[in-house]
């Protein structure tokens, strides 16, 4: 029988994923902390502590994918576009914004990628909090199980 101090630990393992806005690596320290200081004592507290940090490594894993393509794509794009800005200083400054690369496009689709990412995290976060809350398990999608 799960009791509702179980739930209430398993909940805060979640939320506190959420302390990274003001820690860094708190999404990570956070959970850990909950999870190593209560896992032995719920079976139900170890099954939802394993889930998010599995999530928070797959998050961080899938976010390096996306930043080591979308880098190169960046800086690509800046040495092509230096002539974005024509400067001379005897005449007046000049935006040249008649066609833009499409090194643009496809890094901003890897940009929009990693916001709605971010946003999805978000709502998978308050949906596992509200599923212990209730008592209830909760698997991350796309979740990497590097704890078993």
């Amino acid at each position: 029988m799960i009791d509702n101090h179980q739930k209430n630990i398993a909940t805060f393992i979640h939320l506190s994923t959420f302390s990274r806005f003001v820690i860094p690596f708190g999404n990570f320290i956070g959970p850990l902390v909950l999870w190593i200081a209560n896992k032995d004592k719920s079976e139900f507290v170890d099954a939802h502590g394993k889930q998010i940090i599995n999530f928070q490594i797959s998050i961080l894993l899938y976010a390096l994918i996306i930043g080591m393509i979308t880098i190169p794509f960046f800086v690509f794009n800046l040495f092509n576009g230096i002539d974005f800005l024509d400067i001379d200083a005897f005449d007046s400054i000049h935006l040249n914004v008649t066609k833009p690369s499409p090194l643009l496009y496809i890094t901003g689709g890897l940009g929009f990628l990693a916001l709605m990412g971010f946003i999805l995290e978000m709502v998978f976060i308050v949906r596992a909090s509200l599923a212990a809350k209730d008592g209830e398990y909760f698997n991350y999608p796309l979740t990497i199980n590097f704890l078993k």
